[in-house]
């Protein structure tokens, strides 16, 4: 059984109430945040920043941070879209996630390689990368709004449901690709829970000198972990697409902040070693909560952005504050032993 005090120390209870005080407060103004619309409205606003959010608690767990993701997803979906549209492309919408998550692949594999095998700072690196992917995109590419391939249309309308509100009469469709969601949870829990590879990217945020002393080869995990989040990039740039019906190239940009604020809040540590895919999603459904309900209960939503930053801060904070804590036990320990 897991002790009360082992569930104190962790953050998913705390951000869970947090999530249903907050959801009764803005039912008690509103009255309108549990209607079927609002709900399936929340469920597709949290698509984007949950597929970014599982790759970014990856990252942060080995050790690093990436904040390239946002500009690889734009540059992958929209090259993708270009291809398709110049190609009059009209079969199965497999192909589009398939030439983005590849371009993804290549995208991350740069990050790796400069991460994993020439030991740069992977801050340095994914900044670097960032604007180096953004640069290309308006630059070489001369990116703007454009229209989607018929393949990627006809997946924007593929829908699981229809939610209608009987107060006001909105309605409100569940995307098909939430499902796209759930595998990658799925996946990703499979991975981290079940494999050498998943203990390896905890051992690596943990120490990383002493994982590669245990036999894990850091280099290929560090490859691994970024070319997965430049696959999941691609991806989750067809999705975003395919909702919106429409391919803008910089409506994914400066959302790595959003999310990995969400990741923090959820519990990762942000020097490694700690995190779990529950928190991780209860820290990004609190954030969809805060950034399209506030509104219902007559707070500007440009206060998230205040919120977002006290999050990282805090987190920030509260990771130094338990790392000086562990390294005193540790300490106090070996002197009681010497």
């Amino acid at each position: 059984m897991i002790s009360l005090g082992r569930i104190s120390k962790r953050s998913e209870p705390y951000v869970l109430a947090a999530i249903i005080l907050l959801s009764l407060l803005i039912q008690a103004r509103s009255g309108q945040f549990f209607s079927g619309n609002n709900l399936v409205d929340l469920a597709r606003s949290l698509i984007v920043p949950a597929l970014f959010s599982v790759g970014c608690m990856m990252v942060i767990v080995s050790g690093g941070i990436d904040v390239s993701f946002p500009a690889i997803a734009s540059l992958a979906m929209y090259v993708t879209d270009k291809i398709l549209l110049a190609s009059n492309y009209s079969g199965n919408v497999i192909l589009a996630y398939a030439i983005s998550a590849g371009l993804g692949l290549l995208m991350g594999a740069l990050n790796g390689f400069l991460i994993g095998f020439l030991r740069l700072p992977t801050l340095v690196v994914t900044l670097g990368t960032s604007s180096l992917y953004t640069g290309l995109m308006f630059g070489a590419f001369s990116a703007s709004a454009s229209d989607v391939p018929p393949a990627i249309a006809r997946h924007g309308k593929e829908i699981l449901f229809t939610a209608t509100n009987p107060t006001m009469g909105l309605t409100s469709n569940m995307p098909s690709q939430i499902l796209i969601l759930i595998a990658v949870l799925i996946l990703a829990f499979l991975l981290l829970r079940y494999t050498m590879l998943g203990r390896g990217i905890y051992a690596i945020g943990g120490d990383e000198t002493a994982a590669e002393r245990a036999g894990f080869n850091v280099r290929g995990i560090k490859m691994f972990l970024y070319c997965f989040v430049g696959v999941l990039a691609g991806i989750t740039g067809i999705a975003r697409i395919s909702m919106m019906t429409y391919a803008d190239p910089s409506t994914m940009l400066g959302m790595e902040m959003t999310v990995i604020a969400a990741v923090v809040l959820g519990g990762t540590r942000v020097t490694g070693g700690m995190g779990s895919l529950t928190g991780t999603i209860l820290g990004v459904a609190l954030m969809t909560i805060l950034s399209n309900s506030l509104i219902l209960i007559g707070i500007p939503t440009y206060w998230t952005r205040v919120f977002t930053g006290a999050v990282i801060i805090i987190g920030t904070g509260v990771t130094a504050h338990q790392t000086i804590a562990t390294r005193r036990r540790r300490a106090q320990s070996q002197k009681a032993a010497a």
